[in-house]
């Protein structure tokens, strides 16, 4: 969603303007001209099972939430800020009505906090935390916890039956391999590698890969640039490739030397 270099100067100005006078006019003026970029983003998030006119009103609620949070200060231009304030909006939206089963609204709450506190600590601790250590850092008990981390079974589950996005083929599927085995297998090889990089890289490589941001939104998100963004995720993947392949060659090694010592 590209501006002209008036565009810009205006939109900054009126931000830096309502920042000073909190003029809800001027707000309203200013959700006005964003409208495009909410519907852009609302249309991401299409064909999921929601009506689009439900989805651009939630990209709206974002969009207002974006001008009334942006900060001139910080020199970031708005489309950058309010990308990651909506899709968040968006995202929140998908988290509170994809609930399969009806969960208390005090679960949810403790579902989606949980969801935080867990990756900030995993940040900080290089790996992920113990119950106990989660229930430490949340000021929660244990039971409490696992009640918000096991609530996730409730969200969406899929019948054992459906093959994804094909309901009239209900029960083909049962007993043929998985072709999502191959990621797991991927991932028990990947976390502990993940592991070793820098907590940033690790929130990066979350933000990317899991959340599925661009990178000019993770930018936003971390306070960096979008090419120190494009480095780091660079140097993560290059270390990665590494790594992998130096366990990929140990078990050869070991095999190796145990061959040697069996007696002929």
């Amino acid at each position: 969603m590209a501006f002209e270099a008036t565009d810009r100067n205006e939109l900054r100005r009126k931000l830096e303007e309502y920042a000073e006078s909190g003029d809800k006019v001027l707000r309203d003026e200013i959700v006005g001209s964003q409208v495009g970029l909410a519907e852009y983003l609302a249309r991401r998030f299409k064909n999921r099972g929601e009506p689009i006119e439900d989805l651009i009103q939630v990209a709206l609620l974002g969009l207002l939430k974006a001008v009334e949070r942006f900060d001139p200060g910080r020199g970031l231009e708005f489309s950058t800020f309010a990308t990651p304030t909506i899709v968040g909006e968006l995202k929140r939206h998908f988290r509170d009505k994809g609930w399969a089963v009806r969960v208390p609204r005090r679960v949810q709450e403790l579902h989606l906090r949980m969801g935080t506190v867990v990756n900030n600590l995993s940040q900080e601790l290089g790996r992920s935390p113990t119950i106990p250590e989660l229930a430490t850092h949340a000021g929660l008990r244990e039971e409490d916890v696992v009640e918000g981390i096991e609530v996730r079974r409730a969200y969406s589950p899929v019948a054992l039956d459906t093959s994804a996005g094909h309901e009239e083929h209900r029960g083909v599927d049962l007993g043929a391999d998985d072709a999502l085995l191959d990621r797991v297998e991927q991932r028990a090889v990947l976390s502990p590698l993940v592991s070793r990089l820098p907590a940033r890289e690790q929130r990066i490589l979350q933000l990317r890969f899991v959340d599925d941001m661009l990178q000019s939104e993770i930018a936003a998100v971390m306070g960096i640039s979008q090419m120190h963004v494009s480095r780091l995720l660079a140097n993560s993947l290059t270390r990665l490739r590494e790594w992998s392949a130096e366990s990929a060659e140990e078990p050869a090694h070991e095999q190796e030397a145990e061959s040697s010592t069996l007696p002929s």
